[in-house]
């Protein structure tokens, strides 16, 4: 793998980000790649960029995008007040997969959570993505609560 670089995303990177994200079984159902661009994502990307709480990270290797990644900091008062860092949307564009570049994009997302001053890093996977979970825990997390959700 060539020498990668990580930088805060810009407008115009939201459709290769979509395409990551739509790009394995379960986003390829819950994302939506059509040009122009759903409005809800042009929405959603102006509410991160508006939160000094929030980053949505893009990762090139020459100035192609491989990878990206959400990183959000929330502050809590339990744990004597600590800040967490939450990682989502992590994906790898499919041609990149397989080559260490997700350990790169982890690290680099914890040092980012350690230098605001978490004092803890979560994540959230779906259950049926095993490869991701055996990963996640090769990077030392563990699975201590049971996640839930509720659609509306």
């Amino acid at each position: 793998m060539n020498e990668i670089s990580f930088r805060r995303a810009v407008d115009s990177d939201l459709p290769g980000i979509i395409a990551m994200l739509a790009d394995d079984e379960l986003g390829l159902v819950r994302e939506d790649t059509t040009i122009p661009l759903n409005a809800k994502y042009t929405r959603a990307f102006a509410a991160i960029e508006q939160d000094p709480n929030q980053i949505l990270v893009v990762v090139e290797e020459r100035d192609d995008l491989v990878g990206c990644l959400q990183l959000t900091f929330v502050p809590g008062l339990s744990r004597l007040g600590m800040w967490r860092g939450q990682i989502e949307s992590v994906r790898i564009a499919s041609g990149n997969r397989g080559k260490g570049l997700g350990r790169k994009m982890f690290e680099w997302a914890i040092a980012e959570c350690r230098k605001r001053g978490c004092g803890l890093v979560q994540l959230t996977s779906d259950k049926s993505r095993g490869e991701a979970l055996q990963f996640y825990e090769s990077l030392g997390f563990s699975a201590t609560h049971e996640g839930m959700k509720l659609i509306l």
